[in-house]
């Protein structure tokens, strides 16, 4: 639900839309319609897609976004941190152009996940290479007012059978951050990895507004024991009451979090109607949630 006339932008959470998200395939454009068609206040920034514009294009489609009365939420990360060591620097190389063409459009925040293991990294060398790779994409990151960050991915299906596990909860993602150093540096929360991993809401009321960087929302199926979950198995925000949203945005709240919040069910049940329809049931459940504190819909 769009704020109302005369209410400060600045002092609430705000829904975005991000159609990768929903299953749901769309260009920048196209997003940004169905933005506007389903009310959301904010949309991903695909910043592959914006640095391609030409001046003219991009000046366009930022005043069609103002028109529409929206906004840009988190960016997507446009380059692998994960890749090989030359991959990764021939990214790193790009990342000061992307970075510029967020900056033009007023984003101030992307986002990106751990992978939680690592096929030939114990996690000791994995966490140094961490360090090194996030802390140079957050320098960069800094220098154009952007705050970069991290999600951890606490499903027990991604580590199964893997050589070496790595960071899946918060308090281990923390320590990643601190041994950056990096100042704007932090966390995406996900009701489902926070779910998965059993944190506890003291956990949540360590964080500060400050470091929190987006939060995504989702439920899960009944009568699933999350072992036996796919990650990509997940319910609308409020559907089934599995997780317990009302501790997790209340939590938000007492710290004062004033960020974007998005719908990631990914494949939930109806997912397959279409874009018009998924769009419409996520922003739904996402207005749904806030208001209520996540009671079930």
């Amino acid at each position: 639900m769009r704020l109302a006339a005369g209410t400060s932008q600045s002092s609430r959470v705000f829904t975005c839309l991000v159609c990768r998200s929903l299953c749901v395939e769309a260009t920048q454009f196209e997003a940004i319609e169905l933005a506007h068609r389903h009310g959301f206040d904010s949309v991903e920034a695909r910043a592959d897609e914006l640095a391609r514009l030409s001046e003219d294009e991009l000046q366009r489609l930022l005043d069609d976004l103002r028109a529409k009365g929206l906004r840009f939420g988190l960016a997507g990360m446009p380059i692998d941190l994960r890749r090989d060591a030359q991959r990764h620097a021939d990214g790193l190389r790009q990342l000061p152009a992307f970075a510029r063409v967020l900056q033009r459009c007023g984003v101030s925040r992307l986002g990106s996940s751990i992978v939680p293991f690592h096929d030939e990294l114990a996690y000791t060398e994995n966490f140094h290479q961490h360090v090194e790779r996030v802390g140079a994409v957050a320098r960069v990151l800094g220098d154009h007012g952007i705050r970069f960050g991290l999600e951890y991915c606490a499903t027990p299906a991604l580590r199964r059978g893997k050589r070496h596990e790595f960071i899946h909860s918060l308090p281990q993602l923390r320590e990643l951050i601190a041994a950056t150093g990096a100042p704007n540096l932090g966390v995406v929360l996900d009701s489902w990895h926070w779910w998965m991993s059993g944190s506890p809401a003291a956990e949540l009321a360590a964080l500060r507004k400050d470091e929190i960087v987006g939060v995504d929302l989702n439920d899960a199926p009944v009568g699933v024991p999350q072992a036996g979950l796919r990650d990509r198995q997940r319910e609308l925000p409020g559907a089934t009451g599995v997780i317990d949203l009302g501790a997790l945005l209340g939590a938000l709240r007492r710290v004062g979090y004033d960020g974007p919040v998005r719908a990631e069910p990914f494949e939930f049940p109806g997912w397959q109607d279409g874009p018009e329809d998924a769009c419409r049931r996520a922003q739904a459940a996402l207005a749904k949630a806030v208001e209520t504190g996540g009671g079930t819909a």
